[in-house]
């Protein structure tokens, strides 16, 4: 791969999906890219970037992206965030909710779905305190193969190995041949839809959560802090956000404050009221 065969791939890559390529990562752009050169008809990745110049195949192009794209997951990952929701996140939303009993939930980069599914399972695990209430899990992701791949709800055993208790395995998957399938009453708790962070996402509404996470690594500074902000205008104003462990908000955003022990938890900030005006003394 030529310098202007990396300089291309790594501009094309940043505007389509916002991925910053720092240092030098053509190790990682050969061992991606290079099934989808061959898949195409194309002996080198330098072959595939005169293709993409040339012709400007738009599937292509979106090959090229999620063949670039990170989709690592598994259930419960992290296993902190899982535990602020619930500790923290669902009592909140129990008292604030009481009178709608409705949640907006976003899963931004979903990937394959263990995230929202595990906090689908978390939501049949209080059944009885959210009987009655609508729960709505919008999972998005730049992705269109890995999102077919969530609708499906099946997993090798390897990934159910990943994270997922076995007592929830037992009770919320079947076995199909030598792969597990959640059940679906879980799938359907949980809608998917194909969203790029780059794009405008005001036509998803307004959410009282949204997880986040382990996606903004990837951005540069000025990406992350124009998807922070619009990620501010789409949460409610008592709202919550879940950030990854390596992500924070600090040094791109003043929108959000982490809220004080809850490591990756964060909330709106706290807009300050100016100061009342000193009352003028009566002259005597």
């Amino acid at each position: 791969m030529t310098p202007q065969d990396y300089a291309y791939l790594s501009k094309l890559l940043n505007e389509r999906s916002g991925l910053h390529l720092a240092g030098d990562k053509q190790y990682l752009i050969e061992s991606r890219l290079l099934p989808v050169a061959r898949q195409n008809n194309c002996g080198s990745i330098g072959d595939l970037v005169m293709k993409l110049k040339q012709f400007a195949e738009e599937p292509l192009r979106q090959r090229v992206t999620e063949a670039m794209t990170i989709n690592e997951s598994f259930f419960f990952r992290d296993k902190a965030p899982f535990e602020r929701f619930q500790d923290t996140v669902l009592p909140h939303m129990l008292k604030a909710r009481a009178a709608s009993r409705r949640i907006r939930i976003w899963c931004a980069a979903a990937s394959t779905g263990q995230e929202p599914y595990s906090l689908a399972m978390m939501f049949k695990q209080a059944e009885h305190e959210f009987a009655g209430w609508k729960i709505e899990i919008l999972a998005t992701d730049i992705s269109v193969e890995v999102l077919e791949k969530a609708k499906s709800g099946l997993y090798t055993q390897f990934e159910v190995q990943r994270g997922l208790p076995i007592q929830l395995l037992l009770k919320y998957f079947k076995q199909d041949g030598d792969q597990w399938r959640i059940v679906q009453e879980l799938r359907d708790m949980v809608q998917y839809r194909q969203h790029n962070l780059l794009d405008d996402f005001s036509m998803l509404g307004m959410f009282d959560v949204i997880f986040c996470r382990n996606v903004l690594i990837y951005f540069d500074s000025k990406t992350k802090q124009d998807v922070l902000t619009r990620i501010a205008r789409s949460l409610v104003r008592d709202g919550q956000l879940l950030l990854g462990a390596a992500e924070t908000v600090v040094g791109f955003t003043n929108l959000f404050m982490p809220m004080p022990d809850k490591r990756g938890l964060y909330v709106h900030s706290v807009e300050k009221k100016p100061a009342p005006k000193p009352a003028f003394a009566m002259r005597a």
